[in-house]
């Protein structure tokens, strides 16, 4: 049975169910979850009522499965990345491990409802024959990053608690320039919330003076100002970047995957196509969507093909020796954006 995060919590208030597969990628909510379960299950001894496997030692699952809780009714066993759940697309069945916990629960299944409560945990779940199984008798979550209304809401209940104010636009800036991992926005608000203290307010001054800007944003704001042509700025913000000792490769990189969406977002324009679905983004990603537009709307299509053409030239000729990365990225800004 699959629900959403919403219903997995009511069931979880209400009564452990014996298996739950919970993947997805928003780490930090799987880890609330994972706390609520342990907290519902009560009393845990490691190695005796409470079990942890992973990839390195899943062929002990099923006899885990298969030996008592000495002195406790249940034992909770949790399976975290354990490659159970990755899909094979040149075979039909499973791996072997695959076939073997499949089976297994299909056999045992009211024995694993007697004694055990057991929790996989991925990023990724393929609707392979595990999954398949656990879906006849089990729970399945899938935790997806929240939607930045949702983010929003989260973090004003946060700052609520501690008695600070801040409106929907200074949090919406937040999401854009720190991310949409809930982790993450967490981190930064309590950071901001210690600077304005009781009954004061955090404004975007405080976000742009205090909290740590994701790489994809400072690379939005480096393009913005190469589309207006500022290059000065835009030259002050990769040094700011180097003097952050972000890896000069990681910067290239970043720049042509930037450039890449540009130039899918100006095709998509184009032929009157779905932007969001040419460049890929997910659910809670489509704010970005007005962002690229309003930056392609500077760039002719085939400036931005000849400075894909660019970084693909100088990363080739870096790996080869002829020429430093630094010195061709800031050539490349400057002949392409002045």
């Amino acid at each position: 049975m699959e629900l959403n995060y919403d219903m997995l919590n009511k069931n979880i208030d209400t009564k452990l169910n014996s298996i739950y597969l919970l993947y997805g990628e928003e780490q930090y909510l799987i880890e609330m979850t994972i706390n609520k379960i342990k907290k519902k299950f009560g009393e845990k001894i490691l190695g005796i009522n409470y079990i942890l496997i992973d990839e390195t030692n899943i062929d002990d699952l099923i006899s885990n499965l298969e030996m008592p809780a000495f002195g406790y009714d249940k034992k909770l066993i949790i399976v975290k990345n354990s490659g159970l759940f990755k899909k094979d697309g040149r075979k039909k069945s499973g791996s072997p491990i695959q076939e073997k916990v499949s089976e297994y629960i299909k056999n045992n299944y009211e024995l694993i409802e007697e004694s055990v409560i057991l929790v996989f945990i991925d990023q990724e779940a393929d609707k392979n024959i595990v999954y398949e199984e656990i879906s006849k008798n089990g729970i399945i979550c899938k935790i997806e990053e929240l939607k930045p209304f949702q983010l929003v809401k989260k973090l004003k209940q946060i700052c609520s608690l501690y008695k600070v104010n801040v409106d929907d636009v200074t949090l919406n800036y937040l999401i854009e320039t720190s991310g949409t991992s809930l982790q993450n926005l967490i981190n930064e608000i309590r950071k901001l919330i210690e600077y304005a203290g009781e009954n004061g307010k955090i404004t975007i001054d405080d976000v742009n003076n205090l909290s740590i800007k994701q790489m994809e944003s400072v690379i939005f704001e480096l393009t913005d100002n190469l589309a207006i042509r500022k290059i000065d700025k835009a030259l002050e913000i990769f040094d700011n970047l180097i003097y952050q000792k972000e890896p000069v490769q990681k910067i290239l990189i970043t720049l042509y995957n930037h450039f890449k969406k540009l130039y899918l977002c100006a095709i998509a324009i184009e032929k009157n196509k779905d932007i969001v679905f040419s460049l890929s983004l997910k659910p809670n990603q489509t704010f970005l969507v007005t962002k690229y537009k309003n930056q392609v709307s500077h760039f002719k299509k085939t400036e931005l093909k000849d400075i894909l053409n660019a970084f693909i030239e100088l990363d080739y000729n870096s790996k080869k020796g002829k020429i430093d990365t630094d010195i061709g990225l800031r050539s490349i800004l400057c002949n392409y954006c002045s």
